[in-house]
């Protein structure tokens, strides 16, 4: 006891020094000031639960995590937070790993890479915490609490305070013989932490100085009655044990902070812990409507942006806007641009709002950034999705297919925003179909000019030769045939045609897609609208 009351009488309780433990650290920047300079040597760790479809503010802790790792040469941990058997899965855990290796989010230790502190999965370490929390227990750092729910509501209503004031201290100095008698009627304790009785402060990387007041954090629960671990005791066990210096997680975990502080004074009394780590809490994640992007939004389900095509680089470069800038002015960039700029104590307190327009923009910027052929590779996958190619690998595709795919590259890379947009863009120009039904939008752009439109381009079109039959020569021969022959405007003259080729009012630039297409089913789909007008 006498330990736990020395730690108590140092007030306020502070974390955040690391000269003691860590030798010299980074040099304190003048540009963050009120915030503590970063270990030499940083460790940081991504540790989700796995209880559901990976969702954006799980990535972005993770992408911040990493880029801090990345840009300091420190170490990136990837550890798995499954104590919660009735809510962890195994697809959860797999979909995880699925998320970080498609986003390219390597780690230095960890699941299926290993490390020295290893085992990487709550589930394994049972024997570890049982024994930390026997050790916290007997030097007076935790005790046993036989209160159930209904006596902690029923003692605050009778103290006239609120039925959920939370728990009162009541089980804190216990005699044996209560607690002999407690267990007579067949109660199994709890285990709880002692909070000190004095403020918890810490200089958070993101946010500055935090003052937690006396009192305001009750004594919490680390071990249930049953003997299960919580998170409260799980989470820094295992960083302690691990070696992590700097957490970095959401603002949601921000009041679990001062038990942590305490706590880990605690491990580093009984040489479990070598070092207080250095906290910083990251902004919410906002949707529609100002409220917080919950992880059954649609826009915060990870894999759904992947199907709809969203490429790592595009998405990665989104998220890591979520609070975070690289300049004034600039919002497109790449992971190895962000990791050289990236220090986690420039991310803004304030909360960050999802803007998918926003973030399909910038992913139409990433997209045009790829090589051609890395374009048309990572799109193969999505037309055979959608039923356009016959095979979901450029290599396994027909020659045609890689053919029309080549050229058309260049006219549709440009256009797309998303790799999901490339099958409508495409399917016309790998149909050999003589007739292509116009979609509702482009129907409605047929006026009563287009019936001899279309026949008058039918005409001019079937004098063209094949070996003549290029871009440049039909743009001159309609040209000739609609705009100068018969004073149509261009969108007169050649909405009908386009409508005709592709059956979509936005499509690839309309002569090069003849081009490649050619003449017979060109023609074809002309005189095709034309039957069904």
């Amino acid at each position: 006891m006498g330990r736990m009351t020395d730690i108590a009488n140092d007030s306020p309780l502070m974390a955040g020094d690391h000269s003691a433990s860590t030798g010299a650290g980074r040099a304190a920047d003048g540009d963050h000031p009120g915030r503590p300079a970063l270990p030499e040597h940083v460790r940081v760790r991504f540790c989700p639960s796995p209880t559901g479809t990976p969702h954006v503010g799980m990535v972005r802790t993770a992408l911040f995590n990493w880029a801090e790792a990345r840009h300091t040469h420190g170490v990136f941990v990837f550890r798995i937070e499954d104590t919660d058997a009735q809510r962890d899965s195994e697809e959860s855990y797999n979909q995880i790993l699925e998320a970080l290796r498609w986003l390219h989010l390597d780690w230095d230790e960890g699941i299926e890479v290993g490390g020295p502190n290893g085992p990487y999965r709550q589930s394994e370490r049972t024997e570890i915490y049982r024994d930390v929390a026997r050790r916290l227990l007997e030097a007076g750092y935790a005790y046993e609490s036989y209160s159930t729910p209904d006596e902690i509501e029923a003692r605050n209503v009778a103290a006239g305070r609120p039925k959920a004031f939370g728990y009162d201290g009541f089980d804190r100095n216990l005699t044996q013989e209560q607690k002999d008698a407690f267990r007579a009627q067949g109660r199994r304790p709890a285990l709880r932490i002692r909070m000190p009785e004095e403020d918890v402060a810490f200089d958070d990387l993101i946010r500055g100085h935090i003052d937690f007041k006396a009192g305001s954090v009750p004594d919490y629960v680390i071990v249930r009655p049953n003997g299960d671990a919580l998170y409260t005791l799980t989470n820094p066990v295992d960083d302690a044990m691990m070696g992590i210096n700097v957490v970095l997680r959401g603002e949601d975990l921000l009041s679990s902070t001062p038990r942590q502080i305490v706590l880990y004074r605690y491990l580093m009394e009984l040489g479990i812990a070598r070092e207080m780590p250095l906290f910083g809490h990251m902004p919410y994640v906002m949707g529609a409507g100002k409220k917080k992007l919950s992880k059954r939004d649609p826009e915060s389900n990870l894999f759904l942006h992947r199907e709809n095509g969203f490429i790592p680089e595009g998405l990665l470069n989104y998220l890591a806007l979520l609070g975070w800038s690289i300049g004034p002015d600039r919002d497109v960039f790449s992971m190895r641009e962000m990791v050289e700029s990236f220090d986690v104590r420039d991310v803004k307190a304030n909360p960050a709002h999802f803007d998918i327009d926003k973030a399909v923009s910038i992913n139409a910027e990433h997209v045009r950034m790829l090589e051609p052929q890395d374009f048309l590779n990572r799109s193969v996958p999505y037309l055979r999705r959608d039923g356009v190619v016959s095979a979901d690998s450029w290599d396994a595709l027909t020659d045609r297919e890689r053919a029309v795919l080549t050229a058309a590259a260049p006219l549709v890379q440009p256009r797309v925003r998303l790799l999901g947009e490339v099958s409508a863009m495409v399917a016309s120009l790998l149909s050999r179909d003589g007739y292509i039904e116009p979609d509702d939008d482009a129907r409605k752009q047929l006026k009563g000019s287009s019936e001899d439109v279309l026949d008058r381009a039918v005409a001019a079109l079937e004098g063209v030769d094949e070996g003549a039959w290029t871009a440049e020569n039909l743009h001159e021969t309609l040209n000739a045939a609609l705009l100068e022959g018969m004073g149509y405007k261009p969108r007169q003259a050649f909405g009908p045609v386009r409508v005709a080729l592709s059956g979509r009012r936005v499509s690839p630039p309309l002569f090069e897609s003849m081009e490649i297409v050619g003449k017979d089913v060109t023609v074809a789909r002309l005189r095709g609208l034309r039957e069904h007008l």
